[in-house]
């Protein structure tokens, strides 16, 4: 049973930066792949960024293209959501999620464990 523990959440204003993390455990990452989803209050959950084949391919949401970075760190099995020129309509709980069943990887259905999520607050 895979399990995914999200840090690195909080509050920022427009411009700025923030790190989130992932701690993954419970399964070998050899097939897998890994994304991050956000959903802010009264709207669906959209993919925001995903990582596959060891971390050389990533994809991202046309909104988020140029200022968030996927990456992973294979050793620590850590999963990391560098989020750049952050804007108020980014506010939302961001979740990790892993998954090997393949699919459109910017769609939830897509994945079959997640985290319990980390808030992320932008001001204007």
């Amino acid at each position: 049973q895979a399990q995914l523990v999200e840090s690195g959440g909080g509050s920022v204003q427009a411009g700025g930066s923030l790190r989130l993390s992932c701690a993954a455990s419970g399964y070998t990452s050899s097939n897998w792949y890994m994304g991050w989803f956000r959903q802010a209050p009264g709207k669906e959950r959209e993919g925001v960024a995903s990582i596959y084949a060891g971390g050389s391919s990533t994809l991202y949401a046309d909104s988020v293209k140029g200022r968030f970075t996927i990456s992973q760190d294979n050793a620590k099995n850590t999963l990391h959501l560098q989020m750049n020129s952050l804007k108020p309509e980014d506010t939302a709980m961001y979740y990790c999620a892993a998954g090997n069943q393949w699919g459109n990887l910017l769609l939830p259905y897509a994945y079959d464990y997640w985290g319990q999520g980390t808030q992320v607050t932008v001001s204007s």
